[in-house]
């Protein structure tokens, strides 16, 4: 609780939801390592339970204009991404999200139907088919690539620019630049299709 006196004017904190093998970890990693490339620091934070596909997972990522002097899982978000609804009424994904916060979950239902299950309007509920468009660009259902260029287009917290140039560092190396391309893709459709319901 107010940590932000503790650091600089620019302070994020978001916390990732997903299950094992859906890249949460991934997308932490890359919006911490993006806010690098924009000189601001950072950090990504992983809490694994059981290590396998589909097991819960949770992420933290912490980005501020200087350096930050703690280490533990964010424990009131700014943010909170839901890389799998089916969590919903499993695992308490919006505890501590701030009012004003946002809110987004990867579903093809929309912000509305989100809201009308939470009961809970204080926040920014924003929804995006992130599986849906990673099959089609990817040909696979790992949705954390596309859920982040949702991400970026609620809550510009780093540039599209430093999210790209890091997309394109780590994946054409690792993967090579045909599924570096789609990726791209795959965030660019995630940054044009969210859709969000603002809390009053």
């Amino acid at each position: 609780m107010g940590v932000e006196s503790d650091v600089g004017r620019r302070w994020v904190e978001v916390r990732w939801h997903g299950r094992g093998g859906q890249g949460v970890v991934t997308a932490s990693n890359l919006l911490a390592e993006s806010a690098l490339l924009d000189n601001l620091y950072f950090q990504s934070l992983p809490e694994f339970g059981a290590e396998r596909s589909g097991a819960p997972v949770v992420a933290y990522t912490r980005i501020a204009d200087t350096p930050i002097p703690f280490r533990f899982p964010v424990q009131e978000p700014h943010i909170v991404v839901v890389l799998d609804y089916t969590l919903w009424g499993h695992l308490p994904v919006v505890l501590g999200l701030r009012p004003g916060g946002l809110l987004l979950v990867n579903t093809p239902a929309s912000p509305q139907v989100v809201v009308r299950s939470l009961g809970w309007p204080l926040a920014t509920v924003a929804t995006l088919d992130a599986t849906a468009i990673a099959q089609a660009t990817l040909g696979r259902p790992i949705p954390n690539v596309p859920i982040l260029g949702g991400l970026l287009r609620l809550r510009p917290v780093v540039s599209l620019e430093a999210v790209q140039a890091t997309l394109r560092q780590r994946l054409s190396a690792r993967l090579g630049h045909q599924a570096m391309q789609a990726n791209l893709q795959a965030f660019e459709r995630g940054y044009q299709q969210v859709q969000s319901w603002e809390g009053r």
